[in-house]
């Protein structure tokens, strides 16, 4: 059984079952799941909590992952990440809510443009995503993991790495030496594993390119409070009340309030800039504040943002901040989420992909500690899905930095990534609801097989031709064979016309700003969907799958009503 190994012979050092290297929410998450299952697990991290760490907008998605998380490896304690009530009240009150994605389009030295503003509402009747105030969910996360038996060394600077046929061993920077039966390298882009095996793949591998600046400040203002707009240019939310993304041509500010719910204490705003390092160089004569501000001045409304603000920590500034992995596992090791790669904060997909990998592995790692069988074939889909997360995620973000400079191009890039955010959280609740009723676990497993792991809707091939068309033409308005206004115009019109683009939701008319599904639009959807949407979707209201694979009925966890 995992856990249950004799302790070595004095002088020898103990070996782990698993060592884990980072304990930010992809070490520690792992690390609470394998310690409740009686694996012996060692967290081992360069750094001390609390700290300061980025990565704090949450999707509907994410929620959901790790709710199933909770649920299927019996860890209550990941379940307040699923709600801001649950944030505010079990961690800290120091986190924000968040109700929507906020997108507007700058250009300098004018006002944005009311008749392009976008946002998108997630519907869901249970759960609630937030801004995490990363210092405290990411403390409160390997605090448990401590309480449910994971041993930890903070502070500890790690030399190398050693990987042998029947264990492995990390060397501290002292001396000393740390064994295991695995390793997990969640450590993220200095990845020790990555350095040591040169597993980075070169630069020309991806294809998004941006830089990025960020802190936390204190006196920014609510974009509802910047724009001079009248109340009809108003969303259906307030500003406020999500994530902000202003959008200028190869670039985008954010503004991620931690002061935006009720109950919050916490009078913090996340703020960064990410831009496109190959048009706008980073100007070695300016400390990231001046060239942050200006930027901001760049553009009227997003000044006024920041007129007031004043940062309380020092800025972090990166080069190009993009790289991916020749491979992600090996035997007995695994680079796992940010050690694996990482694309661009655009989507937030930070910590849905954590939670997608953490889900793929936890119960592999588990089956492999029993079996004391770690041959990576046994690990293989793990390395497919991070594989299959950057690349799609990097053609997305790619394809929306090409679009940002004309709208009518973005409005459609931004149509084809709202149209998965519906069937993929259907899809997803269509599995774990009948985990749930089954407890049977190769539910969940045949949910990873899937004909593209990590693209938005992995099991569709009509989401998939619509998303391999959105990156023909911009990547075709990129190389200069291809007016953007023209792209925009045809990736609209596949938009209108693809059958997996949901209908009753606003996302085929050009003209819908503002993506806010109410309960007839919902009823109406499913109502289509039924009937007359497409066979490969049909199953996420009939509750049989193409294949005849009975699912679930929906209940009231689902955001469409019956």
């Amino acid at each position: 059984m995992p856990g249950h190994h004799p302790r070595p012979p004095s002088g020898m050092p103990r070996r782990h079952d698993v060592i884990i290297l980072g304990s930010g929410i992809a070490g520690s998450t792992l690390g609470a799941i394998l310690a409740k299952q009686g694996v012996s697990v060692l967290l081992v991290d360069g750094g001390t909590h609390p700290r300061f760490a980025v990565g704090e907008s949450t999707t509907l998605y994410t929620l959901k992952v790790f709710r199933l998380l909770a649920r299927r490896y019996g860890v209550p304690e990941l379940e307040p990440l699923t709600s801001y009530e649950g944030c505010r009240d079990e961690i800290a009150p120091t986190s924000g809510t968040k109700r929507h994605f906020g997108f507007i389009r700058h250009e300098e030295g004018k006002e944005p443009d009311p008749a392009e503003f976008l946002q998108f509402s997630p519907p869901s009747k249970v759960l609630q995503t937030s801004h995490l105030f990363r210092q405290d969910t990411d403390a409160y996360l390997f605090h448990t993991a401590i309480r449910y038996g994971c041993e930890a060394r903070q502070a500890f600077a790690v030399d190398e790495v050693e990987l042998d046929d029947d264990h492995v061993t990390v060397v501290g920077a002292n001396g000393e030496r740390l064994e295991g039966r695995y390793l997990v390298d969640a450590s993220g882009f200095r990845s020790p594993l990555a350095r040591q095996l040169a597993l980075r793949r070169p630069p020309e591998a991806v294809k998004h390119h941006s830089r990025s600046m960020f802190t936390h400040m204190i006196g920014v203002r609510p974009t509802d409070e910047c724009l001079r707009v009248g109340p009809e240019d108003a969303p259906p939310i307030p500003w406020v009340e999500g994530t902000m993304h202003h959008l200028f041509e190869r670039g985008w500010f954010w503004s991620i309030p931690f002061n935006n719910g009720p109950g919050s204490k916490n009078p913090l705003v996340s703020v960064g800039l990410t831009l496109d390092e190959r048009l706008y160089p980073k100007a070695d004569d300016l400390s990231p504040e001046e060239e942050f501000r200006q930027f901001a001045a760049r553009f009227p409304a997003v000044e006024r943002l920041f007129t007031d603000a004043r940062t309380v920590r020092p800025w972090v500034s990166a080069g190009r901040i993009q790289y991916a992995s020749e491979r992600t596992v090996g035997h007995r090791w695994c680079l796992m989420s940010h050690a694996a790669g990482f694309i661009d904060p655009l989507y937030s997909r930070g910590l849905t992909n954590t939670g997608e990998v953490v889900n793929s592995l936890a119960w592999r790692l588990l089956d492999a500690l029993a079996d004391d069988d770690f041959d990576e074939e046994r690990f293989r889909y793990v390395d497919e899905l991070q594989q299959g997360l950057i690349r799609y995620n990097d053609e997305l973000v790619n394809c929306s930095f090409v679009a940002f400079s004309e709208h009518s191009l973005w409005n459609a890039v931004y149509r084809v990534w709202c149209a998965a955010e519906v069937p993929i959280n259907l899809r997803f609740d269509r599995f774990t609801e009948r985990y749930m009723e089954s407890g049977d676990e190769g539910v969940l497993r045949a949910m990873e097989k899937a004909a593209y792991p990590g693209l938005p809707v992995p099991g569709s091939h009509g989401y998939k031709a619509l998303f391999d068309e959105m990156v023909r033409l911009c990547e075709a308005v990129d190389r200069g064979g291809l007016a953007a206004a023209d792209a925009g115009r045809q990736l609209m019109s596949t938009v209108t016309n693809s059958p997996v683009v949901l209908d009753h939701v606003g996302l085929r008319d050009p003209a819908c700003r503002f993506v806010y599904p109410k309960p007839e639009d919902l009823r109406r959807m499913a109502n289509w969907l039924r009937h007359e949407g497409p066979d490969e979707l049909r199953y996420l209201t009939t509750g049989v799958d193409v294949h005849g694979m009975p699912l679930a009925e929906a209940d009231e966890r689902t955001p469409v009503p019956h």
